[in-house]
Parts: C-alpha cells; structure tokens; sequence
C-alpha cells in the first residue's frame, strides 16, 4: 500500500512541472482591419504620409525638422494607377486631399509625390500597398517532439505498473519466512 500511494504522488508531482513558454492569459487584441493603406517617406526637409481613405487619397506634408504642417505648398501626385495623377488640393495646413475616379487595385503601387513651397522644393518615391492583410490565424498543430514526450510517458507508466504487478504476484507465490 506504501508502495501504491508513492507512485501516485510521483506521478501526481511530476504532472504540476513546467513545460513550454504557453502564455495562458488573455488572447492579444486582433488588429483592427479599418486602419487604412499607407505610405510615408521623408527627406531632409519633407516628411509625407499618403493614405488611403475609399476613393480618396489624402496627403501629410510636414517639415522634417520641426514637424510643422507645410501650408500653401503645391503638392503633385504621380502613380501608376490610370486617373491618380495631378495636383492635390489643401484642405487645412499640411493636409491634401485628392479624389479618386475609382477604388485602387490591390496590389503595390508606386507614388511620386512632388511639393513645391515658396523656399523649397522636393520628389518624394512612396509604396502605397492596398493588399488584404494576410490571415493571422495559424492552425495549431503538434511538433513530433511533443508527441514523443507523451508516449514516453504513458510507456513509462504502463512499465511501472507492470512492475508492481509482478513484484506482487513474486511476493504471494514465495511468502517470506517458510523454509522448503
């Protein structure tokens, strides 16, 4: 019987071990599929953000030094979208707003955006990537190595218990103490 109830509390410490780095708390939050397509590029002067919004493609122009939203520039788009080419049109200090014919193609599209200001001018080369997302979702599946830890295991303890059964049965054929 001592026997029996040490096996069954090493059997019983050896389940609460540690295995693997599992992170059981809350899933992370999913990203969210309404952030817009989006492009930035920035030169010595320039920064530019370029982002999608349905048919409407809207441009960020600071100053790279000091974040200021460049106002009154000339802002020009060029792309190899037919129709999405020409001046874009301010709508408050440093935002542009240029609107679409049509949706853009999924796909990677190159922009040149050009910016002209009274004290400055600059060309700026963008990729405006309107692919879906990709699934973020991955099958679980179980590596070789985790499977062979759990036949090893369950070998491990049918060897164990038929151990004990043939160390009892040796103890009830030949009881100690009778001399033939």
């Amino acid at each position: 019987m001592k026997q029996l109830l040490a096996t069954a509390l090493l059997v019983i410490t050896f389940s609460a071990f540690g295995h693997g780095g599992e992170d059981h708390g809350a899933p992370p939050p999913a990203l969210s599929q309404s952030v817009a397509p989006r492009a930035s590029a920035a030169t010595a002067d320039f920064e530019v953000v370029a982002v999608l919004e349905g048919r409407t493609l809207l441009v960020y122009v600071d100053r790279f030094a000091s974040n200021e939203p460049v106002a009154g520039a000339k802002v020009e788009v060029e792309t190899d979208v037919p129709g999405v080419q020409g001046l874009v049109s301010e709508t408050s200090p440093g935002t542009y707003v240029m609107p679409l014919a049509a949706d853009f193609p999924a796909g990677r599209h190159p922009l040149t955006i050009s910016i002209e200001t009274s004290d400055n001018a600059d060309l700026l080369s963008l990729v405006l990537d309107t692919s879906p997302p990709p699934s973020t979702a991955a099958p679980h599946t179980h590596a070789w190595s985790e499977w062979t830890v759990w036949v090893l295991a369950a070998a491990l303890l049918l060897a164990g218990a038929a151990l004990l059964l043939l160390r009892r049965r040796r103890q009830h054929r030949s009881p100690r103490g009778h001399q033939a």
